[in-house]
Parts: C-alpha cells; structure tokens; sequence
C-alpha cells in the first residue's frame, strides 16, 4: 500500500491560498477540480432491458473503476517455457526477470520501473517478464510464491531476488550488484 500512496500525488493549494468550499452556501455549489490521472478511468455501465413490447438502454449510475495499467507491460518482452532456455538461462548479459500476473495490482505498479529501468541499462543488462498464471511452470522451478517478483539471473544462474512493488533505487542497487 505504501508503493500507491508514493505514486499518487494530490495537488496542494500554495500557502495563503483558499481553497474552494464544498458544502452548499446560499444555494449555490462548488467543487474542487484536481489534475487529470490516466490510470484510472471509469467506464460508465450500459445495460439493454429487453421485454416483449420494448428494448430500452439503461444507463446506471456511476459505473465502473477500470485500470489501464495492465498494459504498461510493453516495453520488456514476454518470455514462457519455450523460450525460457535460450533467452534467459543462456544469455551472455546479465537478466532481470519480473514474475508476474495481469491481476496483479503490485505487479502493475512496479511495470514502469522496469521499463524505465530496461531503458537504462538496455547495453548491459537484458530484461525480461514472466507471467505466473501463462508460465506456471518456470515460477514453479524458482520457487516463486508472492507477486510480483524480481530475479536477476547471471551465467545461467540465478543471483539476487525481490519481492514485491519495491522503490526504483532498490532494483537499481541490485542491477548495479552485477555490472
């Protein structure tokens, strides 16, 4: 939870400033507005009622929360079983692997810190992401028991592992371990 609360940021009204009124006065309303966030969104919910004399499209109220963060996993490539071998165990640089799974919340929050961090140290390290419930059976052979994790693999083997949505400089002063 304290990985969301560092990623969010709530504009503050510069000193002496003041703030806008909630509660009605004198009939009238007003509201804050804050600065637009593209994480979320929320979609709103249309159903079609259909009886035998009328088809009518409801719209209710409010809707529902989506998170667009499940794509974020774009710019580190995907490995499963089949390429497991080739592109982790025998690469001549050292890899990062992040396990994964797409309804993972944690999983979503550390996404661009490792494609910041792919970018980088794109000439010294390779980087690459698992997802648990395509590839059970590599998160099986290392063990992998909470998501997201973070191994770094070096000559095959396997060096240094995190759990968990940790901070950007955690992952880099494990990278930096192994340059």
């Amino acid at each position: 939870m304290a990985g969301l609360l560092e990623t969010i940021a709530v504009p503050r009204a510069a000193a002496g400033a003041a703030l806008p009124s909630l509660s009605p006065v004198a009939g009238r309303r007003s509201s804050v507005k804050f600065s637009v966030f593209n994480g979320l969104k929320i979609q709103s919910t249309r159903s079609s009622v259909s009886f035998s004399s009328f088809s009518k499209s409801v719209t209710r109220r409010g809707g529902r929360i989506v998170c667009e963060a499940q794509d974020t996993a774009v710019l580190v490539p995907g490995v499963n079983d089949q390429s497991w071998e080739t592109l982790v165990i025998g690469s001549k640089l050292p890899v990062l692997v992040e396990f994964w799974a797409p309804w993972c919340g944690p999983c979503r929050m550390i996404h661009p810190v490792i494609d910041e961090l792919s970018q980088e140290f794109a000439d010294k390290f390779k980087f690459f992401k698992v997802n648990t419930d395509e590839s059970p059976g590599i998160a099986t052979r290392y063990g992998i028991r909470s998501i997201p994790t973070v191994m770094i693999f070096k000559d095959g083997e396997k060096k240094d592992t995190v759990i968990g949505a940790v901070p950007k400089t955690t992952l880099t002063a494990c990278i930096e371990k192994f340059l």
